[in-house]
Parts: structure tokens; sequence; C-alpha cells
């Protein structure tokens, strides 16, 4: 993928010195013990499977949040899809890296959840937290940090329990963060008729 000649093999040293910093990260990770945490983030990590935390946060934003939290609902769930689909699709069909083996860095089995079949690149859990986040955020910026900062937990978790390589989960958040601002722009400017194509569209006078 890197290309030939000169350039290609500088980028290729580049990404392999990348993949060894990320390595490193994970395995220190993987070595400090915190037995208080461990409990918490493998239920956060398992409950956060399917986006179900985010849909049921959508679900309750629309049911008291009025009209503004109607929107919201809908842009981050609408978010949710296209971010995971990207991901899951092209994304992980192009860069199947495999995942993590948590046996040789040592990952404690307390904080086992079940391993995915699928690659581990990008992260599917943090493109889908931070695609809702961003596009729930841009309806309502008061619930922008809160969210954003469940998302950067759920993010963490993935790598706490051993599924990711931090590359993984920032590269999956970078993804979802931009497909939720960009959910909620086009959606905000469609509504603020700004792009009204009636306007375009040839009069019967």
């Amino acid at each position: 993928m890197a290309g030939g000649g000169r350039g290609g093999y500088l980028a290729g040293r580049v990404v392999s010195e990348l993949g060894d910093i990320d390595r490193a990260i994970y395995a220190a990770v993987a070595e400090v013990p915190t037995p208080t945490l461990d409990r918490f983030f493998r239920s956060l990590s398992v409950t956060a499977d399917h986006s179900k935390i985010w849909f049921g946060l959508a679900a309750a934003t629309a049911v008291v949040g009025g009209r503004r939290g109607r929107q919201a609902a809908i842009d981050g769930v609408v978010a949710i899809g296209i971010s995971s689909f990207v991901v899951n699709q092209p994304l992980k069909r192009l860069l199947p890296r495999s995942r993590p083996d948590r046996e040789l860095h040592g990952v404690l089995t307390d904080r086992h959840v079940p391993l995915p079949t699928s690659p581990s690149f990008p992260s599917g859990h943090s493109a889908s937290a931070f695609a809702f986040a961003n596009a729930i955020g841009g309806e309502l910026p008061w619930l922008a940090l809160p969210v954003r900062f469940g998302a950067a937990a759920v993010a963490w978790s993935r790598i706490h329990t051993g599924v990711h390589y931090p590359g993984d989960v920032i590269a999956g958040a970078l993804i979802g963060g931009a497909v939720g601002e960009v959910v909620g722009a086009v959606r905000r400017r469609r509504d603020s008729g700004r792009w009204d194509l009636r306007r375009f569209v040839p009069g019967d006078g």
C-alpha cells in the first residue's frame, strides 16, 4: 500500500515504527495492575456492544428533550449507522489487522471480554461512540462534554480489556468523530434552508 521507491520505503518504515510504539503502549497498559478499575471497564466494554449505551441515551434524549432532543437523537443514530458501515465494511476489509494476543502480553483474565473475530483496525466501538457524541453534541451543546467523556471511557475500555491496540481506538475515534460532525452539520444546514434545492427548480411561471 505504501508504494515503491524511496517514498514507499520511508512510508513503510514509519508505519512499522508506529506499530512498534502502538504495541509497546498496549503492553505497558497490560502490565499495570488495576483491580479496582478492571470490573468497571470490563462491564462498560460489554455494555457498549452493539451501541446499546448510545441507543439508550438517544431514546432518553428523544423522550425528555423536546424537539431538539428528538432531532439530536436522530442525528446520533444516523451517525452511528454511517460510521459502523464505514468501519466494518471497507476499512476492516482493506486493513485487516489481527487482534492483539492477550496471553502474549499478559492481559489479566479479570479484564477479559469476548474477543471479536473481526479485524482489529479500526475500533468500531470507538467510532460509534464518538460519532454519536459529536452528532448529538452539535445539537445539544450542554450534553457534548459528558457524552464525549463517556465515549472516551468506552474507547479506553477497549484497550484496557485487551481487545484493541491504542492505534485502533484513536483511528476509530477520529473517523467516528468526523462522521458525527458531518452528519450534524449537514442536517442543520438543510434545516436552515441554506441548501433548499427548491430554489433551483424552475417555477410554473
